[in-house]
This record gives structure tokens, sequence and C-alpha cells, in this order.
């Protein structure tokens, strides 16, 4: 067997598994609660994925290209369905009215075609609220990027794919060659149950008669597990008082306040991965302890541009509980809530303090008891459910996660995909910065409220400052 034909088998091995790729019915309880207390875009839970391409595709190629997606992941023509009381979750349903032309366009951009305009036209979106009544999702291709470029922004809502999620789609979904595939499978969409408010009730209804909630029985197994282990218990509640205390609030006078979230401002990074791993190896880090530190960085050197002092800043950083037997798609994460250590002026010191905190949460036996406790909450009227997630997330003044990309080269309609920025929402918080690898370069993403970082030029030269010293920690 030769290579090419090694290449095939992974192909159709990968195009296989995108049959399991949203095959729920019910969204989880994460996403549920995601769903139900979005008021954007101060509360959004969309975020957009920018691609950068090293050519214009084709349109009708483009096009054609995202019909096939659909046939091969279905989830991306249903649309989210909320009981008409809140019996149990939302459901995904089959659109009824869905047409390709409401969620995919094109447009150029004037001259010059900058990144800096690509990543404005980009925000501009994000603040855009999705329609609800329709599949959670937008793409736009972008044409007229300086040198030949174009760019395909993806707009989605966090209910249909968390970061690792997109890695999962696009990994499988995306063409390993230029050359058009003529022999690739054409499914029919599958037959889905179709929901309404009122069905989606009565859904809710039988899942509780047919047995006790699952937050329940959890919680009951808990507290028999306690029992037999008092100081198991002890240990526990310890931890639960821990985890759900919101740490110290910044005493920043740029953060504080917060900000009002309504004006998104979009910066991009890039470094080599290999670089990048180096420079945290080098001082016993991880390279999602060298990225966070570089934006911690960034928003000391910020600090010191506008003549004002910064201690330990409040954090939230998603830790994945997805298991490899969870369906692909959705969201699976715990949020980690704890103070950074953006005091420290070293790199190298802040990295190791960096790696004590995040071993220490990590740790905590209570980590997750916001994914126990959802299921419940998801039963409360959103109104009080919304009051109680943002008393716990506008103390964060900065929110965090990273990734491992698409390893290869991929291709769309041709075009190769040669950089991925993925700018997430700010649920409560000032800044949201994530890294994304893609090959052999680790793509950073800050998203930052244009209310509290009024200095657009001055944020991005103290970040890029902050990576380049991060970086230096290399050849020490």
């Amino acid at each position: 067997m030769t290579a090419t034909d090694d290449r095939d088998d992974d192909v159709r091995r990968a195009w296989a598994e995108l049959a399991q790729w949203g095959s729920e019915t019910e969204l989880n309880a994460l996403d549920s609660l995601m769903w139900r207390t979005e008021r954007p875009p101060a509360d959004s839970w969309a975020g957009v994925v920018v691609m950068v391409l090293d050519s214009a595709p084709e349109w009708e190629r483009l096009w054609n290209a995202h019909e096939w997606a659909m046939r091969m992941v279905p989830r991306f023509t249903d649309h989210v369905v909320e009981p008409v009381v809140p019996t149990g979750p939302p459901l995904w349903s089959p659109d009824p009215a869905f047409d390709l032309k409401h969620h995919l366009r094109r447009l150029a951009l004037p001259g010059p075609g900058s990144t800096d305009q690509l990543l404005e036209l980009a925000q501009t979106l994000a603040v855009e609220p999705l329609d609800r009544q329709r599949p959670p999702w937008r793409g736009v291709l972008v044409e007229g990027l300086e040198g030949g470029r174009a760019a395909y922004l993806l707009h989605c809502h966090h209910v249909l794919m968390d970061g690792a999620g997109a890695t999962q789609l696009l990994g499988r979904l995306l063409s390993r060659t230029r050359e058009h595939q003529p022999d690739k499978p054409m499914p029919d969409i599958p037959d889905r149950t179709a929901f309404t408010p009122l069905t989606a009730a009565v859904h809710g209804v039988r899942g509780q008669i047919e047995g006790a909630p699952g937050f329940v029985r959890t919680a009951v197994t808990k507290t028999v597990d306690a029992l037999g282990h008092p100081s198991e218990l002890v240990d526990y509640l310890r931890s639960l008082v821990r985890v759900s205390s919101p740490p110290p609030a910044s005493k920043s006078a740029i953060l504080a306040g917060g900000g009002d979230r309504m004006n998104w401002r979009f910066e991009a990074f890039e470094c080599p991965i290999d670089d990048l791993k180096k420079a945290a190896k080098s001082v016993g880090g991880t390279v999602n302890d060298a990225f966070v530190c570089a934006v911690l960085g960034g928003l000391r050197h910020y600090h010191i541009g506008k003549a004002t002092e910064i201690d330990d800043v409040p954090i939230s950083m998603p830790v994945s509980v997805r298991d490899p037997r969870d369906p692909m798609g959705g969201s699976r994460f715990a949020a980690a809530f704890w103070s950074a250590p953006s005091s420290i002026e070293d790199p190298a010191e802040r990295i190791r303090v960096m790696r004590e905190r995040v071993e220490k949460v990590r740790g905590e036996q209570a980590l997750d008891f916001i994914n126990t406790l959802t299921p419940a909450m998801n039963l409360v009227p959103g109104g009080i459910v919304t009051a109680t997630l943002g008393a716990m997330t506008t103390s964060a003044a900065l929110t965090t996660s990273s990734w491992f990309g698409v390893p290869q080269h991929v291709f769309v309609a041709g075009a190769r995909f040669e950089r991925m920025w993925v700018f997430g929402p700010l649920p409560g918080t000032t800044m949201c910065a994530s890294l994304c690898t893609h090959v052999d370069t680790a793509c950073i993403a800050v998203n930052a409220d244009a209310s509290v970082y009024t200095d657009r030029a001055l944020l991005r030269e103290s970040v890029q400052r902050s990576l380049d010293e991060i970086l230096d920690l290399a050849d020490r």
C-alpha cells in the first residue's frame, strides 16, 4: 500500500466520522444554559472564526462545497427549538425553511485589503446577532485581501461547537488537496424528528417521567459516597468554596467597573508554535502557560503605557471535559476562576507562577461543580439564571482558551487554508484571548472591549511586545 492509499483511507475514515458530528437531539446542559442566557452583544455566546486563504476560491465551487457539507453534517441545517415552558432542554430540529442563501454570502474589501480591514469587518459581523429562528451560523467569503488572498469568516454560536469541536469538524470536512474530488460521498440528508415549542415541552416532560434527572442521580451518588468517607466530604466542600468564590477584583483603574461590551475590537498575532513550545519548556511551563502569560504581559505593558498600575487580575479559563466517547460538536468544558500573575514583571517568573496556579486549580475536586448544577439551573426562569451567572463571570477581567487546530494543510474549494484566528465573545469579561494552532503556527486572537481598552494601537503594541519577550526566553 502506498502513502497515497494510506492518505485516501484516512480521508474516507474522516468522512465517515462526520456522521457523528452534532448527532445529539438535546442541547447538553451547558449549551442550554448559554442559549437561554444570551443577550447580545454584551452577553453574547457567538464568536467568529477568521480563516485566511492563499487565494480566492471559485464562488460556485465554494457554494457547492457548502451544499455537500450540509449533507455530511446535517446539524448545520438544524435550528434550536425552545420548549414553550422550561420542562427540559432546548432541542435541535430541522429548519423547515432552510435555505443556504440565508447563511452564505460574499463581499470584497476596498483597497488595499489589509489585515486590519479584515479584522474590522469581522468584529462588525460579530456583534450582529444571529437569527435564533434559523441554524445559528453564517459564512462570509471575503475577497480582495492583499497579495491576491481571501478569507472565510464563520460566525457561529457556541452551542454549535467549541474550539475542540471546530478542529474535529474542519479536520474532517476540508479537503487535503486543491483539486476537486469527484468521488466524495453524497449521502441524503437523513430524516430527523421535527419539534415545535409545544412538542419540545412534551419531550421534556417525558424525559423527567422516565427517571430522575441526571443532576439528581449525580448529587445522590456523591452524597452516598461522602457519607461513607466523611473526610472526603470535608475536602470536597472546601474545594467547592474555593472554586465557587470569585477571585478578588482587580484594583486597576482601567478595569474598574468592567465595560459595556457593546463594541468589540479584534487583534491578531502569530508565531511559530515550536518557538512558543521552546520558550515555555525553558522555564518549566506549557504552551498554554506561555500564551496566557504573553497576554498578561500585554495587559501589564498597556497599564504602564497609561501610567497606571496593575495587580493580579481575575481570569476565567475553560478546562475541557470532553471525553473521547462524547459525540462531536457542542461545548464540553468547565470554567475555572482564579487570580492570574499579571503583577509579575519577569516573563520567566510569570510562567513559573502560572504553572503552579494552573496545577492547583486543575486539581480541585469541585472544578466541574457548575456542570453538575447546570441541569437544575435550566429549569429556573432565564432572568434568575442570567443574574446568577453574571455575578460569577463579571469578576473576570480576562478569559482565555487554547487548543490544537488542524495539523496538516487543508483546502477550501481549492484555496489553501493558511491561518485560523478564533475570536470568542465577551460574556462578562473585558477581554477574550484564544490560541489555536494551525499546522506549524500559533494563531493568537484577542477580542477586547473597546470601552475599556480605548487605545487600540497601544494594546496591539503591548501584546506584541510581551509575546516577543516570552519567545526570547528560548534563547536564555
